[in-house]
């Protein structure tokens, strides 16, 4: 028996009369770009996060670009970023023409550290050659970051503050629902994520009128008041109609799916925390739970004789940001950030989604038992 990392098959036999409905709902009116559905869509998603603006766009990293191009964030800004993230967090700095400045995490949250982060601040601003501009605080594995202390920091500091969300959509912190925890979030809509389409889309999550007004603009080429009046640099940033249709059908589901990935994380703790080091929730926090990671010596080892074993398994991620060569330039070498590069080591991603049953959990965590033994 081989069990899926993430089971999109069983999710769409659930809701296939619905997402067949809406989809051909689109094929009737033909209006493929910026039809109805996205509309609608943007309305429910700010309903259900109590949001006042929400721009869809057609990726997550479209998100963070566009969020950071309409801060005006650019050359001679220094852009503080967990470096244990994937790599859309940090290219859209660079792509901005501003500078990433990579920061360590908690060990126990994989999230953004504030204490380190405050430090980076600081430092940054005694060497005076980076003005510190804006933070990125990536919710990762489906956990809000340290939000209280993060915005008391940017506060502090004068700094911009953005949520990078793409893993925690539909997560809260302290009852306050993910979309309305920083100035300004990105999410992404990757069919893998919580809540995913059938293709790449994201959106932009803010309270700001002037901010959301401007992501709008740039999310179309910079339009002004109609799409030959360039007010700005853009970019074509549109979420397709038919992606709208299916993230409006998986909608309906989400909040149950979400609670259905919560009972799964609560078995594999129950399950596996004698055994491994097992995920750490802030107090306050409730997470979406896009993976569920956990620690562990002789990972690779150990994800060798889980796979002979049908039992698929990932690793988010493999390297911190400032030991990729494309960055490499913009951190402090191996040894700077001592707990980002220890993760990297031991993190291990098992299969995670709202169809796991009882009986695939047990045969995980029989397997992964095994496979310690062994190693």
């Amino acid at each position: 028996m081989s069990i899926p990392f993430v089971n999109l098959a069983e999710q769409q036999r659930r809701i296939r009369p619905d997402l067949e409905r809406r989809i051909s709902q689109v094929l009737d009116h033909g209006r493929y770009v910026n039809g109805p559905e996205v509309a609608e869509l943007e309305a429910r998603l700010a309903s259900f996060t109590d949001c006042r603006h929400v721009i869809s766009v057609s990726s997550g990293t479209d998100a963070l670009l566009a969020v950071l191009m309409a801060k005006g964030i650019g050359r001679g800004d220094a852009v503080f970023l967990p470096s244990f993230t994937f790599t859309a967090t940090a290219e859209v700095v660079l792509l901005c023409g501003a500078t990433p400045v990579f920061v360590d995490v908690d060990a126990s949250t994989f999230n953004l550290n504030p204490t380190c982060l405050g430090e980076a601040i600081a430092n940054t601003a005694k060497d005076g050659r980076l003005r510190p501009a804006a933070l990125i605080a990536v919710d990762l594995f489906g956990q809000p970051a340290d939000y209280p202390a993060i915005n008391d920091l940017a506060d502090w500091h004068g700094l911009f503050c953005l949520a990078d969300s793409a893993q925690s959509f539909g997560a809260k912190m302290k009852n306050q629902t993910v979309g309305t925890l920083a100035e300004a979030t990105a999410t992404s809509f990757y069919p893998a994520k919580p809540l995913g389409c059938y293709g790449d889309g994201g959106a932009i999550f803010t309270d700001d009128d002037e901010l959301a007004a401007t992501c709008r603009s740039i999310r179309t080429h910079g339009e002004g008041e109609d799409r030959y009046n360039i007010v700005r640099l853009g970019m074509n940033g549109r979420l397709d109609t038919l992606q709208a249709a299916v993230l409006l059908a998986k909608l309906e589901i989400f909040e149950d799916e979400i609670e259905l990935r919560r009972s799964v994380a609560r078995r594999y703790t129950d399950s596996l925390a004698e055994l491994v080091t097992t995920p750490t929730q802030m107090s306050g926090a409730d997470s979406s739970w896009a993976q569920y990671t956990i620690k562990l010596p002789h990972r690779d080892a150990i994800a060798e004789r889980l796979q002979h074993r049908g039992i698929p398994t990932q690793i988010y991620y493999p390297s911190p940001m400032h030991l990729q060569p494309a960055y490499a330039e913009y951190g402090g070498g191996r040894g700077s950030l001592p707990v980002s590069e220890r993760l990297s080591g031991e993190v291990l991603a098992l299969p995670m989604h709202p169809y796991l049953d009882d009986a695939a959990i047990a045969m995980i965590c029989e397997a992964l038992r095994d496979a310690v033994a062994a190693a």
